[in-house]
């Protein structure tokens, strides 16, 4: 389905949407804050809607007797897509039944509310191991191009010296913008 104001998918609209900011790192692994999550989604589809499923007996997680898991879905335009999630310890790790509190419950629901938002595109590249999503990575590109066609262009070490102090800490320490800094420097140095 395609939103009206942008004409773009709803995956490729949250698709583009960096998480960077809002990323928090805990025992290696990266995570989204719920809130966060669904606030940029509520703010791009103000219809979205979220669903918490229940077991037979109305409780808020499903058991085989071991372990416990939530089930949730985000329906955006029609499209609802349902994540399960163990209820985990902070070692992700399940917890078993018996030392199951509500809170561990509640937790769980909330990180997979934030992953069935993924699913439908919002910071699916941290679910991929990836740093940031594909939209963000091709327009760091275009500017590393647009920087480095600068850089060849420069006519003096100056203007070379310049650049590098404008846009080096902006490209955030890209290598090969840096490396073009070095090759053009000397050549002008050279040159001279």
């Amino acid at each position: 389905m395609t939103t009206k104001a942008t004409e773009k998918s709803v995956f490729e609209t949250l698709n583009s949407i960096s998480c960077k900011e809002h990323e928090e790192k805990k025992n290696g692994l990266t995570y989204l804050s719920w809130a966060w999550a669904w606030a940029e989604v509520k703010k791009a589809f103000p219809t979205a809607a979220y669903t918490i499923y229940e077991n037979a007996d109305g409780m808020f997680y499903h058991t085989d007797g071991k372990t416990c898991w939530v089930k949730t879905g985000v329906t955006i335009e029609g499209v609802e897509h349902i994540e399960y999630l163990p209820v985990m310890d902070n070692r992700n790790n399940s917890i078993p039944l018996e030392r199951v509190t509500s809170f561990d419950v509640n937790k769980a629901i909330q990180r997979s509310l934030t992953k069935a938002c993924a699913r439908h595109g919002l910071g699916l590249y941290i679910y991929a191991g990836e740093d940031l999503p594909e939209a963000v990575v091709q327009a760091k590109e275009a500017e590393v191009e647009k920087a480095i066609k600068a850089v060849q262009g420069a006519a003096t070490v100056a203007e070379v010296t310049e650049l590098w102090q404008k846009t080096y800490v902006a490209l955030q320490g890209n290598q090969q913008f840096k490396a073009e800094v070095t090759k053009r420097g000397t050549e002008l140095k050279q040159s001279a």
